[in-house]
C-alpha cells in the first residue's frame, strides 16, 4: 500500500509541477493577439478537452510506440496527465485574468506603479483569488484521476489494492485505498481554505 502510495503521490506532484507553468504559458498564448498563435491554442485545449484522460493515456503508452516512439509507464502517465491537466489549469488562468477590470491596470500606472508591482501587488493576488476554487476542484479530482494509471500496469495505489483484494478475496484493501484518498482530499481541503483566508483580503 505505501509502494502504491508513492506512486500516486508523484504522479499527482509532478503533474502539478509540470502542468501549471504549462497552463500559464498556453493562457498567454491562447490570449495573445497574433490569431495563429491563439488558434493554436484554441485547437489544443478542444482536443485535449475534448476527449477522456483515459484516451489520451492509452494513445500516449500502446499508440505512439507503433510510431516508434516509447515511453516507459511512469513518463506515459506524467506526460498525459500534465498536457491534460495543463489545458484545464489555461481556461481556469484565462477566466481569472479575464475577471480584471482594465481599469484596475490603468490606474495602477496612474498611480506610478511599475509593470511588476503592478502585477505583484494588484494583478496577481486578485487573479490567485479568483481562481481558487476552481483550482481547488481540479487539483482535488486530479489526485483521484491518478487511479486511472492502473490501466498501463503502473502500481499506483488503487492497483496494489485491486492486487490484494484478488488475493485475500476480501473488500478490506479496496476500503483502505479508499480512506487513503478520503485523507489526502481531506488534507487538500484543508491546505486551499487557508490559501482562501489568506487572499480574502482582495476582494
Amino acid at each position: 500500500m505505501l509502494q502504491g502510495l508513492s506512486i500516486t503521490i508523484s504522479v499527482f506532484l509532478m503533474t502539478l509541477i509540470i502542468s501549471i507553468p504549462l497552463g500559464i504559458f498556453i493562457t498567454f498564448f491562447r490570449l495573445s493577439k497574433n490569431q495563429l498563435i491563439s488558434r493554436l491554442a484554441k485547437t489544443y485545449i478542444l482536443i485535449i478537452r475534448g476527449t477522456p484522460l483515459l484516451l489520451q493515456l492509452i494513445f500516449i503508452f500502446f499508440g505512439l510506440p507503433l510510431l516508434g516512439i516509447v515511453f516507459d509507464r511512469y513518463t506515459a502517465a506524467i506526460i498525459a496527465f500534465s498536457l491534460n491537466y495543463a489545458a484545464y489549469f489555461a481556461e481556469i488562468f484565462r477566466g481569472g485574468i479575464n475577471t480584471i477590470d482594465k481599469g484596475q491596470y490603468e490606474g495602477a500606472l496612474v498611480l506610478g506603479f511599475s509593470k511588476f508591482d503592478m502585477y505583484k501587488k494588484i494583478i496577481v493576488p486578485q487573479v490567485i483569488k479568483n481562481i481558487l476554487p476552481a483550482m481547488s476542484n481540479e487539483i482535488i479530482t486530479l489526485i483521484k484521476d491518478t487511479a486511472i494509471v492502473y490501466t498501463i500496469g503502473l502500481n499506483d495505489i488503487l492497483r496494489i489494492a485491486q492486487i490484494k483484494q484478488n488475493q485475500q478475496a476480501s473488500l478490506i484493501p479496496l476500503i483502505q485505498a479508499g480512506l487513503v484518498y478520503i485523507i489526502i482530499i481531506a488534507v487538500l481541503t484543508q491546505i486551499f481554505k487557508q490559501i482562501e483566508k489568506r487572499y480574502s483580503y482582495y476582494r
